[in-house]
């Protein structure tokens, strides 16, 4: 009964953390940006009549060596101009996920070239 108890735990343990994992940023690229103007906004008007704005960003990205690339992704709203942004990319083009960061958080080699 005690090894039932202990394996069941063991189970809700291991599925509590394969649910909290975020796949988006696990194992990918992290490319540094500055927010400047979106470059296109895309709307859609849903059935409902409701407006769905989608924001475009074309930009300049850093690696954390300072090497650039030029790296294009949506947002759901417009993001704040001059914030600083960690993109991660898979496949060296495809940014799955963001998180906004301080300039502190930024590597050295890519911060001074921001």
């Amino acid at each position: 009964m005690k090894k039932l108890i202990i394996a069941a735990f063991a189970l809700v343990i291991v599925a509590f953390g394969l649910v909290n994992i975020d796949w988006n940023r696990l194992g990918k690229e992290a490319l540094y940006v500055q927010v400047g103007a979106a470059t296109n906004v895309e709307e859609t008007t849903l059935e409902s009549g409701d407006v769905v704005r989608r924001y475009e960003y074309t930009m300049p990205a850093l690696t954390k060596d300072g090497d650039p690339q030029t790296v294009t992704f949506t947002a759901a709203k417009e993001l704040r101009s001059g914030a600083y942004l960690k993109l991660y990319v898979k496949d060296q083009d495809v940014v799955t996920s963001y998180d906004e960061v301080t300039g502190a958080d930024i590597p050295k080699a890519a911060r001074e070239q921001l």
